[in-house]
């Protein structure tokens, strides 16, 4: 625990100007990102008497080792400068919102040549108009077969769309009329984007008028005695309206909105936002978060509205956000979200009407989405927190491994030798962190030499990041002077970043480095830790036989009891390496070992290496076969056959392959 005076700046340092600052811990990782209108008064709160302070910020303040800031121009630059530090570094400490679900969106590809409708989960990307979230995919598919009646867009994926194109013929949705099959020319490209943005026109709101021309147009039909036309316009207006019944009107006036509402308790808030376009409710999504710093529903809003529309642009800001607390101050975050949409935003609380009634719908959904998370997640945080103090314990560390980091070596016959090291924080696999080695430096069956290698290998790094963070603190504090007077800092190396800008991982270690084996494994890791001058790292290994946890130097293992969950967290702990590890070794074997003789026959191409697997089952079989039985084979004469059995008849069976990792014996190639 740091002592916030350690680190606190010298009186005159900090500029009395907006700006953005970040709360570093020892080992130079960022641990909370914030914002100010006055740089000087909000870092002043922060060092004055710690009871006085807020547990979380007391929490954060004694974690930090060190607080840097840059100076900006405005509020609005504060604002978006914090949005991306948050996105960039995750710290521990910033509210993080995270779905409570994966919701379904309505996507149309418009940054293709033709257009496709679909279904998309996941982050947003680039050319692609999204409507939604709906919280279910059927909803969405229903919604798009009535509207294909009327505007057949292309649904199919790229692999079917060249199909047909390459046999001139359309998929079943051209030949019933629910598309209008530019695969073959039936439309040009021009002609399929604009029913595509007609569809994206409905679909955003705008169906008054595109049902008045309809109608229009099939009262003309009517008149012309066209009562064909006339009866397929009838039915495409019933299909539309039967979609636009599908969504309730909600707002008599066709107002474009975002509904967001907070429901909280001291630990944890549940957000849920309503999606209102055309008067209507569009999409309905919502995010659960861990207060882990000292927040206020206004600022649970803020946060919520950075999150909703930090990567948004144009026309998915709406005109109008309704919130049931407003920023402090509001200014910057309004005219932060009308730079989003490129004209004014209204963010106001609805104070009457059937805004305030839909709000308070929107907060009963908030209030529900609380209850069930925490009445899922009660019994999870119980067990994990329970399974760390019993590692712990058993380990005789002086307080719970918050970060395990696990290490697992793999290889074929002692050849592509691979590790795999997976990150668990807070009992929770954090993948984002997990890392890959290939062993290099020898071939064959040797573990133990291979697990000294990659921890030395983790750890020098971890040494190196540490030494250029302590480099770069010096001349810091050089140019603090320089700060002062308002010039930006620079990025230094206590970023810990890579040459492509993302942040490097290996800057801050775990309190526990567990290993896959037993006793030589865990003193190979030991050994190598102890060479770099690591010491404040406990190490410990689980062997998968009777599942004993042991200690560097001891002779005799750890034996937790079977229903211990701390046995469980380590298990879980160790089987993810085994499978991130096994996982790399195969993707490297697939790429080196060849398919199988067959590759060794001279004209023999992958088409007909299928046809002869298919004809007898496995290369054992073919190499049995005679002649005359190979050219049995489709596409096979006779004299290929003759060339494929004496290059069969030189060749010699290969042994079968044993992986060590799994102990299973591998099937012969091609088989």
């Amino acid at each position: 625990m740091a002592d916030p005076s350690s680190y606190r700046p010298k009186p005159g340092q900090i500029p009395d100007s907006p700006g953005v600052y970040r709360f570093r811990d020892e080992h130079g990782r960022v641990i909370y990102v914030g914002k100010a209108k006055s740089l000087r008064q909000r870092l002043s709160s922060y060092f004055q008497d710690l009871a006085g302070l807020h547990p979380r910020t007391r929490t954060m303040v004694t974690t930090a080792a060190s607080v840097e800031w840059t100076v900006v121009s405005t509020e609005v630059e504060a604002l978006q400068l914090e949005y991306s530090w948050i996105k960039e570094y995750d710290p521990r400490f910033n509210v993080k919102y995270r779905d409570d679900k994966s919701y379904p969106s309505l996507a149309v590809t418009m940054g293709e040549e033709f257009p496709r409708v679909q279904v998309m989960r996941g982050p947003k990307k680039k050319g692609v108009r999204y409507f939604g979230p709906y919280a279910h995919a059927w909803a969405i598919r229903e919604t798009v077969d009535l509207m294909l009646r009327v505007f057949p867009v292309r649904t199919c994926s790229a692999g079917v769309f060249k199909r047909s194109a390459q046999i001139g013929r359309p998929c079943l949705l051209g030949y019933i009329g629910k598309c209008s099959a530019p695969c073959v020319g039936r439309v040009s490209a021009e002609e399929h984007r604009e029913l595509a943005e007609e569809f994206c026109d409905f679909m955003a709101g705008r169906t008054g008028a595109y049902l008045r021309r309809l109608e229009q147009r099939m009262h003309e039909a009517a008149e012309e005695m066209e009562y064909e036309k006339a009866g397929r316009l009838r039915d495409d207006i019933e299909a539309l309206r039967r979609a636009l019944e599908k969504n309730a009107v909600v707002l008599a006036d066709a107002t474009d909105a975002d509904l967001i509402a907070v429901a909280e308790d001291e630990l944890e808030a549940a957000v849920q936002i309503f999606h209102v376009r055309g008067g209507r409710v569009r999409g309905q999504r919502g995010w659960v978060t861990d207060k882990v710093e000292a927040v206020d529903t206004a600022g649970l809003v803020e946060h919520a509205l950075q999150q909703l529309y930090g990567e948004e642009r144009g026309d998915a800001v709406p005109k109008e956000v309704l919130v049931p607390a407003l920023p402090e101050p509001v200014e910057p975050v309004a005219q932060w979200l009308g730079e989003r949409r490129g004209s004014r935003v209204d963010l106001r609380i609805p104070q009457r009407g059937d805004k305030k009634d839909l709000m308070a719908t929107v907060q009963r959904n908030a209030q529900q989405a609380l209850v069930l998370h925490k009445t899922k997640r009660a019994s999870d945080l119980t067990t994990r927190s329970r399974a760390l103090e019993e590692i712990a314990e058993a380990l005789e560390l002086d307080s719970a491994p918050l970060r395990i980091e696990c290490f697992d070596i793999s290889h074929l016959q002692g050849q592509d030798v691979v590790a795999s090291m997976v990150v668990f924080e807070d009992g929770l696999a954090r993948k984002s962190e997990y890392r890959r080695f290939q062993i290099k430096s020898f071939e064959g069956q040797d573990d133990v030499r291979s697990m000294h290698e990659v921890i030395g290998r983790r750890f020098r790094r971890y040494l190196q990041e540490q030494q250029k963070a302590g480099e770069w603190s010096e001349e810091n504090a050089v140019e603090a002077t320089e700060e002062e007077n308002g010039r930006p800092e620079e990025p230094g190396a206590a970023d810990a970043r890579t040459e492509d800008g993302r942040p490097k991982r290996f800057a801050y270690p775990p309190q526990l480095v567990v290993v896959d084996g037993g006793q030589p494994q865990v003193a190979a890791a030991r050994r190598a830790l102890d060479e770099l001058g690591v010491e404040d790292v406990a190490v410990c290994g689980l062997a998968k036989r009777l599942e004993e946890v042991w200690l560097p130097g001891e002779d005799d293992p750890v034996v937790l009891p079977r229903t211990s969950e701390g046995l469980y967290l380590l298990q879980r702990v160790r089987d993810e390496a085994h499978r991130f590890a096994i996982a790399y070794q195969r993707s490297k074997r697939t790429k080196t070992l060849k398919a199988g003789p067959l590759d060794e026959v001279p004209g023999l191409g992958e088409t007909r290496k299928k046809a002869l697997l298919k004809h007898f089952g496995s290369v054992k079989r073919l190499r049995a076969a005679t002649v005359e039985q190979i050219c049995e084979t489709p596409g096979i004469g006779r004299k290929t056959a003759e060339t494929i059995a004496a290059a069969l008849a030189a060749a010699a069976p290969p042994a079968p392959a044993v992986n060590t990792a799994t102990g299973e014996i591998m099937e012969e190639a091609g088989e």
